[in-house]
C-alpha cells in the first residue's frame, strides 16, 4: 500500500485503561475509578498537530512531512493540497494548526486557517514560520490552501534542526494570535530581548505585533514579544479564566507548565530544575525570586507534547483540568490548577508517545501518537469506559 494512502481507518480496537500512581516525586498520584476506553481510528505518517473545524466537526491533521490530512465525521479522509515546502528533519518540518475564530458555518467551503512550519534559510540554516490561508474545499474530501501568505518569522534564522517549538493560540476573545519560539538550542537568544527565540509572541491576526505588547515601542522584533527566558514551548492553551499557560520542555529534567504572564521572564537558561545533558548544574528556580517560577515542574522529566484545558462534560472529574501528553510519559498526565500553582493528579500510560491532544465537539478526547515511517501515528479516540461499554452492548 502506498505509504500517502495508510489513513485508511482501522478496525475499532476497544481498550479500558485505569490510572496509575506513577506521579512525578512530590505530587499525588492517582487513585482507582478513572477509567475510559480507547479506540483506533487512522494512520499518519509522523502526524504532528491537530484541530477540528468548528462549524462540521472535521478534524485536520498535519504530518512533519509536509501533508496535511482530515477525517470527516463519518470516518472518510481527505487530503488538502497547496501546502508549503518544509524544511524537514530533526524536529523541523510542517507544525501547528489552527483556525481563525468564529468560523462556525455547517458547510466546509473556505475557511481562515493558520499553519507553522520550518523554512530554509541560507548557510544551513532556518528558521520556523507561520503563515495565513484561506482553506477551500471544492469537493468532500478534497480540500486546497489559497492566498498562503507568510505573516512570521524566527528572527534570527540558525543552525541546527531543534527547538522550533512553534505553537499556536488564540485569544479567547479571537483579538489577538500567540505563538511560542523556541531558542532553537543555542540558550542565550531566550534572554535577548533582541531576537524573538525563546520567546512567546503577540500578533495580530494578520501578524503584524499586537499594540500594547510589553515591549511596543521598541524595534521589530522586540515589539512582538510578550514573554521571554523559554526553551522550546510545545504547549499553549487558554484556562477558563481566560489566562495563558505553557508547556514547556527542560533539559534534564525540569520540563515546566508555566502561567503566562507579559514581560516576565520564565529564566532560561539562567535557572531550570533541571541540569545540562552532560550533567554540568543549573541553579533551580528557587534561587531566582526575581524570575517567574513554573507552576509545576517534573524531573524526571515527562517530555510534554502539548495540551488542553478540558471543558467538556464527558469526563466530569476532570473539568478545568490540564491534559498534557506525554512522549517519554507515554500517555497522559492530568494536573489540577490551583490558583497560579498545579498539582499533578494522575497518569494514564499507552503503549506509544502521545504527540497531540484535542478535545472533540461532543467532549470526548482524540489523541495522535508520535512515530516516525509511514503509518506509524495512530489517531486514537477516548471516551468514558462506561459509555463505550453501553455502546458495545
Amino acid at each position: 500500500m502506498n505509504a500517502r494512502n495508510l489513513l485508511t481507518a482501522l478496525s475499532p480496537l476497544v481498550v479500558t485503561l485505569a490510572s496509575c500512581g506513577n506521579a512525578a516525586t512530590g505530587e499525588k498520584a492517582a487513585t482507582g475509578g478513572e477509567s475510559f476506553a480507547v479506540e483506533t481510528y487512522a494512520q499518519f505518517d509522523e502526524p504532528w498537530a491537530m484541530a477540528f473545524d468548528e462549524g462540521t466537526g472535521t478534524l485536520f491533521v498535519t504530518e512533519r512531512k509536509g501533508a496535511i490530512r482530515f477525517m470527516t465525521p463519518d470516518r472518510k479522509i481527505g487530503e488538502v493540497s497547496g501546502v508549503p515546502k518544509v524544511d524537514y528533519g530533526g524536529q523541523g518540518g510542517l507544525g501547528d494548526i489552527l483556525f481563525a475564530p468564529g468560523q462556525r458555518s455547517t458547510k466546509l467551503d473556505s475557511r481562515t486557517v493558520y499553519l507553522s512550519w520550518v523554512e530554509a534559510g541560507s548557510s544551513d540554516t532556518r528558521g520556523a514560520v507561520v503563515g495565513k490561508a484561506d482553506l477551500v474545499c471544492p469537493a468532500p474530501l478534497r480540500c486546497q490552501l489559497d492566498g498562503l501568505k507568510v505573516i512570521w518569522r524566527q528572527d534570527p534564522k540558525v543552525t541546527g534542526r531543534g527547538h522550533f517549538s512553534h505553537r499556536l493560540a488564540f485569544s479567547p476573545d479571537g483579538k489577538y494570535l500567540f505563538v511560542s519560539s523556541g531558542e532553537r538550542q543555542k540558550f542565550t537568544p531566550a534572554q535577548d530581548l533582541n531576537v524573538n527565540l525563546g520567546k512567546i509572541v503577540r500578533l495580530l491576526p494578520d501578524g503584524t505585533p499586537a499594540p500594547g505588547n510589553p515591549f511596543a515601542d521598541k524595534p521589530s522584533p522586540t515589539n512582538q514579544i510578550w514573554s521571554y527566558g523559554h526553551r522550546n514551548v510545545l504547549g499553549l492553551a487558554f484556562d477558563e479564566q481566560g489566562r495563558l499557560w505553557d508547556l514547556e520542555h527542560g533539559p534534564a529534567g525540569g520540563d515546566e507548565l508555566n502561567l503566562v504572564k507579559p514581560g516576565a521572564n520564565y529564566g532560561w537558561p539562567l535557572v531550570s530544575d533541571g541540569d545540562h545533558y552532560d550533567g554540568k548544574p543549573i541553579p533551580r528556580n528557587s534561587t531566582r525570586p526575581d524570575l517567574a517560577a513554573p507552576a509545576i515542574s517534573w524531573n524526571p522529566v515527562i517530555a510534554p507534547g502539548d495540551f488542553i484545558f478540558y471543558t467538556g462534560d464527558k469526563f466530569s472529574a476532570w473539568k478545568g483540568h490540564a491534559l498534557i501528553t506525554g512522549l517519554v510519559a507515554t500517555g497522559l498526565v492530568r494536573v489540577r490548577i490551583d490558583g497560579e500553582k498545579a498539582t499533578e493528579e494522575a497518569r494514564y500510560p499507552m503503549d506509544n508517545r502521545i504527540r497531540d491532544i484535542s478535545q472533540g465537539p461532543d467532549g470526548t478526547i482524540w489523541l495522535i501518537e508520535d512515530g516516525e515511517g509511514p503509518g506509524s501515528g495512530h489517531l486514537l479516540h477516548l471516551t468514558p469506559a462506561a459509555t463505550a461499554a453501553k455502546s458495545a452492548n
